[in-house]
């Protein structure tokens, strides 16, 4: 590779794009704007949702339900049905609300609730909603519906060079997102987890999605959750998208809308992947409240949305009170993160686990399925010390079998999305969090603390079925070469026979280069 060499004119032009970079650090945003605080509806015992997962919970109190929800159909299917049923409020919490189907779709029932009396709250980050806000706007122009973007950028519009320059200009505060994944209706059913809104995370197209893990809950957990959403609604941060408009949207506007989102939603009713859904009892038995729980006492861990602002050395609330919980393991600890980095002391704490007979594995990402590439030589600087000190490690296939049938354990997908935590069969923990630095000191983040032996076998079973050869690489040192180091290798089976890679298997030259050569110039915290 040629050396890089900057002339006087590069100098020149970098100089003028930082001078740039300052002035649109310097714009300004519409914080002198209406926004009335709101929060949680009270009563969620009143309510029909309520009333129906009410008679599941212990008489004694204190214990809330839960169901996992593996499949991307039944992710999808529990956020509709209950916006069908919810008959007070609706809010919704979201790092990613895409442009596509089945997004629309759950806005569209989003809609629909509010059309019959459902106040609907949807707070948006603003990453990936630039470029958005009429739209958004022109959604919020029903009586019931409030929209609001958290942590937006200075400059509107799609994300493109104005909006860079806000991060070079301001970088410190817009490298922090709301990271955050609720739906949750009338204040008595949530459903949380690692799923955005968007095709890639309901299984619709069968293959080159993600797998990933939610779970529905009901019971006293829900409005520890209600309080989180209102924390952040009513944050400094969180900004009424209509601020960024000149001129509200017309009535006109909203009409058109609306036929567009109907005429969308009648086109989806008659594709396979709702017949799919209709062949389910799931998605009849949330709809009629009647959905079988699994009891267990829990609590809601979640950031400050002051964590947005604070500084590199803060330490998210999620991370601090896991942490004490997986060091006292006594016999397993399961890690499930798409984008595993888990720096010195995360290293020495599953070294020391190890070291004391604690079973430790871990599910993330190959190099070729992970939809981050840069990120993965963060994970690849510390695999050979954690397998040395035997921590087993578990690299997610990118393809589906050979069938095309779907892949037992967790949904069928490309590329790894899930976020889970289980200690000891016992303690679980389930929600947006990454087991990364971005998840730890930069992202807020929220997570529902569970103790259920229960859930911890199924999560385990999912984990066991999940991190098999043939769904997964099972990676391990080699023996020492002549020069006495020891080469990662990964085990795996081609056309049902075991075989041996020596690097990153199926990975592209391309992915390659961005882990090996661009992953080592970039600080561990930025990854």
């Amino acid at each position: 590779m040629e050396r890089l060499c900057i002339s006087l004119g590069t100098v020149r032009r970098m100089v003028m794009l930082a001078t740039v970079a300052l002035a649109a650090g310097c714009a300004l945003l519409p914080r002198e704007v209406p926004r009335p605080a709101s929060y949680a509806i009270d009563g969620a015992q009143q309510t029909f949702l309520g009333r129906a997962f009410a008679d599941q919970m212990p008489k004694s109190g204190g214990e809330s339900g839960f169901r996992l929800l593996v499949s991307g159909e039944d992710a999808f299917a529990a956020r509709a049905a209950l916006a069908d049923a919810a008959q007070r409020s609706l809010d919704l919490q979201y790092y990613v609300v895409a442009r596509d189907t089945t997004a629309t779709m759950l806005l569209y029932r989003a809609l629909r609730a509010a059309k019959r009396g459902v106040r609907v709250r949807l707070l948006i980050d603003d990453l990936y909603a630039a470029g958005r806000d009429r739209d958004l706007a022109t959604l919020a122009a029903h009586a019931n519906v409030q929209v609001r973007v958290f942590n937006p950028f200075a400059h509107r519009g799609p994300l493109g060079l104005l909006q860079w320059l806000d991060f070079l200009g301001d970088g410190a505060r817009l490298n922090r997102r709301m990271h955050n994944k609720l739906w949750i209706a009338d204040n008595a059913v949530v459903v949380m987890g690692g799923r955005n809104l968007g095709d890639a995370y309901f299984n619709v197209r069968r293959s080159g999605d993600f797998a990933d893990l939610d779970v529905l809950a009901a019971g006293p957990l829900v409005a520890q959750v209600s309080r989180s959403f209102d924390e952040y609604w009513n944050s400094e941060s969180a900004i009424p998208v209509e601020a960024f408009l000149g001129e509200p949207p017309q009535a006109a506007e909203a009409q058109r809308l609306y036929a567009e989102m109907e005429a969308h939603a009648e086109r989806f009713r008659e594709t396979d992947y709702v017949q799919r859904l209709r062949a389910l009892d799931f998605w009849r038995e949330v709809r009629g409240g009647k959905l079988v729980l699994v009891t267990a006492p829990a609590r809601a861990l979640y950031d400050s949305p002051a964590k947005s602002k604070a500084g590199d050395t803060e330490v998210g609330h999620i991370a601090a009170a896991t942490r004490p919980i997986v060091e006292a393991a006594r016999r397993e600890v399961l890690l499930v993160s798409p984008y595993f980095i888990p720096s010195e002391r995360g290293v020495a704490v599953l070294c020391g686990l190890a070291r004391r007979s604690v079973r430790v594995r871990v599910l993330t990402n190959s190099l070729a399925s992970t939809d981050v590439p840069l990120v993965h030589s963060g994970y690849a600087r510390y695999r050979p010390r954690l397998l040395a000190c035997g921590v087993e490690l578990h690299e997610f296939l990118p393809t589906l079998p050979a069938s095309g049938s779907a892949r037992p354990g967790l949904s069928s997908g490309a590329s790894l999305h899930a976020k889970a935590i289980v200690v000891d069969q016992r303690w679980v923990l389930i929600g947006s969090m990454n087991l990364d630095p971005r998840s730890r000191s930069a992202n807020t983040e929220i997570a529902a603390l569970i103790e259920s032996d229960t859930l911890g076998r199924q999560l385990g079973d999912l984990f066991a079925e999940s991190a098999v050869l043939g769904q997964a690489y099972r990676v391990e040192l080699a023996e020492p070469d002549a020069s006495g180091a020891a080469q990662v290798v990964w085990h795996g089976l081609a056309d049902g026979k075991p075989v041996r890679y020596a690097s990153e298997p199926l990975a592209s030259g391309w992915r390659r280069l961005i882990a090996g050569l661009l992953g080592r110039l970039f600080p561990e915290h930025m990854l």
